[in-house]
């Protein structure tokens, strides 16, 4: 009896862990990077992503791990230019509801002493919804009118731009889900990589596309705290935080 529920106890953990998901690979300027291994850690020391400790969600915006899941350090990094390609990799993922928010934040100095602190975090790419509130609902699973859902029956990929322009250093990269599939209960999944900036760029964004993680959101935003299968609200969504910085 006794090993019955041992064995039903693991069965249910590992639904658990199913039903959640994180970055676990990246494609930056054209080369593979794998990422850290939360639940075998021996197994992905020397990786550009910071170490997270699970991909629990995490259920609100002034909780510390929003920053970066938890994840602390990170022994290497990727080199990419303005321009380049970056594209985070999910190993699985299963809500067709919320969006997709890209941020970096540029580094003072090594990445070793780079804690993402204060309001020094920009956008660089989001995706939202784009249904229609006749035929497609917030709330509706197929077809979705969110881009997160091609996560989840598409190639686990998300690719965006390094902004054009911008100044060389070391930058902290954070890709996040949020995920909105029960009403006013919002999941933040995130995760950070360390890639250093190369090139002659000079640019950086001014004060009104930059935020603190935490602090860009509140959990009693309309956009955070979202009634999503209430068809008689606006069928609409902003995407949280500061408006995307695309470069010079």
């Amino acid at each position: 009896m006794l090993f019955t529920s041992a064995l039903g106890a693991v069965a249910l953990l590992a639904a658990e862990a199913a039903a959640h998901g994180a970055v676990t690979s990246y494609i930056i300027a054209g080369k593979e990077y794998p990422g850290y291994q939360g639940f075998s850690p021996a197994n992905s020391k020397n990786v550009i992503q910071r170490q997270w400790p699970d991909y629990n969600p995490i259920m609100s915006c002034s909780d510390a791990k929003l920053r970066c899941n938890g994840g602390t350090s990170a022994t290497l990094s990727a080199t990419a230019a303005p321009g380049d390609e970056v594209t985070a990799v999910w190993q699985q993922w299963t809500h067709s509801q919320g969006p997709i928010l890209v941020w970096m934040y540029k580094c003072p100095g090594d990445f070793s002493s780079c804690d993402g602190s204060g309001s020094g975090w920009f956008k660089i790419d989001e995706a939202g919804f784009s249904g229609d509130g006749v035929k497609v609902f917030l709330d509706t699973e197929r077809p979705s009118g969110w881009k997160i859902a091609e996560l989840v029956g598409g190639n686990k990929k998300y690719t965006s731009r390094i902004p054009r322009g911008l100044a060389p250093g070391n930058y902290l990269i954070r890709h996040e889900l949020i995920a909105l599939h029960q009403a006013n209960n919002p999941q933040f999944y995130p995760e950070c990589a360390q890639i250093t900036v190369t090139g002659s760029g000079t640019a950086q964004p001014n004060a009104s596309y930059k935020a603190a993680i935490p602090g860009y959101c509140s959990n009693t935003d309309s956009n955070i705290r979202v009634p999503i299968n209430d068809h008689s609200i606006p069928q609409t969504y902003k995407v949280p935080g500061p408006p995307v910085w695309t470069g010079a």
